[in-house]
């Protein structure tokens, strides 16, 4: 009898086995948990890998302190449902202790690096489990599944291991580690059908609602304490989702009557521009934007 898996389950199984060797080959591993529908599947993998037992490392949320109301709220449920440790990395306390600036009107996703990098090096977090994944943009396509950073916590892109048949390094002296990306090899459908697939819930955020917005450089803002629309920008109600959800201050909403993830998942399909490419205003600054951030420390 020829046995066969589906794409979905060659996919899980390699994340899995990805969880299991990385935690196998550190001391004080962590997972990034934004709330976001990557690291929602990245938390759902885990738990998958390491059941029944409770998962053998914390969650980190680097806080921007502009996050949408309704992530934070999936947040906080879903660390409450699992019974975990969560560490919040705060932007809102670096400024404050001045370790970085805030200018106005400039998005946070910047000013994560130090509190991410802070926290790592305070907690002594030697593996870091991330929801990237290379379609998003061309710099995470770089990435490698077990990403080096140096004892500064920067990546290299020259500066990576070869991956030959699913082995990888995990080796790195004290100071250094390493960025793990389970779903490296995944894509935005893959993520949607999983969730789908595996029955899980994502923030409302992500499906079709009312909302009130404004445009700013081709995309739809959300009005925010965040984020203020110019004299010139009249603000509107639409009905929209969200692809991403990262800072509100720069994250992009687009018309959507998608409400269901079966729709979403219609809708994907028809798209031709990746999440981050189309709702992301941050990454439009520079053509190596995100490169730029992943060399200093970013995600």
């Amino acid at each position: 009898m020829q046995y066969e898996i589906s794409h979905l389950q060659a996919l899980e199984a390699e994340s899995i086995h990805i969880l299991r060797e990385a935690v196998a080959e550190s001391e004080r591993p962590v997972l990034l948990f934004s709330g976001g529908k990557d690291s929602a599947v990245v938390l759902r993998l885990a738990v998958k890998a390491f059941s029944p037992a409770p998962l053998p490392f914390p969650l980190m949320h680097v806080d921007t302190g502009h996050n949408f109301p309704e992530v934070l709220a999936f947040r906080d449920r879903t660390i409450a449902e699992l019974g975990v440790n969560l560490v919040v990395a705060s932007v809102q306390e670096s400024i404050d202790e001045g370790r970085v600036s805030e200018k106005p009107g400039e998005s946070r996703n910047r000013l994560q690096i130090e509190p991410l990098l802070s926290a790592i090096a305070t907690h002594r977090f030697d593996i870091v489990f991330g929801g990237a994944r290379r379609d998003e943009e061309k710099a995470r396509a770089k990435e490698r599944v077990f990403s080096f950073r140096d004892e500064f916590g920067q990546w290299e892109p020259k500066n990576q291991r070869p991956e030959l048949w699913n082995l990888y390094n995990a080796r790195h002296r004290n100071g250094e580690h390493i960025r793990v990306f389970p779903i490296s090899n995944w894509t935005e459908m893959d993520v949607w059908q999983y969730a789908l697939d595996q029955g899980s819930e994502l923030p409302s955020v992500y499906f079709s609602h009312r909302r009130r917005v404004f445009e700013r450089d081709g995309m739809l803002m959300a009005e925010s304490p965040y984020l203020e629309p110019k004299e010139d920008e009249e603000v509107f109600e639409a009905t929209v989702r969200f692809r991403t959800v990262g800072d509100m201050s720069c994250t992009g909403a687009f018309p959507s009557t998608a409400s269901t993830m079966e729709e979403v998942i219609a809708e994907v399909a028809a798209l031709r521009i990746t999440e981050r490419g189309a709702s992301r205003a941050d990454d439009l600054t520079a053509v190596a934007a995100m490169e730029d951030r992943k060399r200093e420390g970013y995600f």
